[in-house]
């Protein structure tokens, strides 16, 4: 197996179409940066809103989401003094918003057998608002997708991560990223397949 980064879109052109959709968000979100060491608040400031949506992505509710990324910085904050540099920060805040989506998840899933589901899209309206109708249905189909599945193609896609950095965040082999983002485009195409097309 290569170590190569996942290139789903020349066998899928759904592929292209998700990673530019992700891409252009991630373009939105990322702000230019400079070289000199960084402090818990300049981290904070630079990359909170890029985390945030992330996160968003994952657990679909925009409240929620800032709380998994203030529970993340909560945790780094703790754990700051044993980092040793700004990527170990950056990867550290990653995994810790992972797990915390899927904390998030597993608890919503819990409360479902209780309490019957509620769908709430909550997406920021600038988001939504930058983005053509094609690819607010690549990011609805997104949303249909198991957690594993959709946490392989943002961290991919808008995360921009190899697969090496998608399975060190999300604990899983290098393989199991291949074979899980194949299932998803294949997942993402069946739900646009279905979906009325344009006129």
């Amino acid at each position: 197996m290569s170590s190569e980064p996942i290139d789903e879109s020349v066998e899928n052109p759904l592929a292209g179409l998700i990673e530019r959709t992700l891409s252009r968000l991630r373009r939105i979100d990322t702000a230019p940066t400079d070289d000199r060491p960084k402090t818990l608040a300049d981290l904070y400031a630079e990359h909170r809103m890029r985390l945030v949506r992330l996160a968003i992505l994952l657990v679909d509710e925009q409240g929620t989401a800032e709380d998994v990324v203030q529970e993340a910085f909560t945790g780094l904050h703790r754990h700051w003094s044993e980092l040793r540099d700004e990527r170990a920060a950056l990867g550290y805040l990653r995994t810790a918003v992972v797990n915390g989506s899927r904390s998030v998840l597993r608890r919503r899933r819990t409360a479902r057998e209780y309490v019957p589901p509620h769908q709430v899209n909550a997406r920021s309206a600038e988001s939504l608002a930058m983005l053509s109708a094609e690819h607010q249905a690549v990011v609805a189909a997104l949303s249909s997708l198991p957690a594993r599945q959709r946490e392989v193609l943002v961290l991919r896609y808008y995360g921009g991560l190899s697969e090496a950095e998608i399975a060190e965040s999300t604990g899983i082999s290098k393989g199991a990223v291949k074979s899980t983002a194949s299932r998803a485009l294949a997942s993402v195409a069946k739900v646009m397949a279905g979906r009325p097309g344009p006129g």
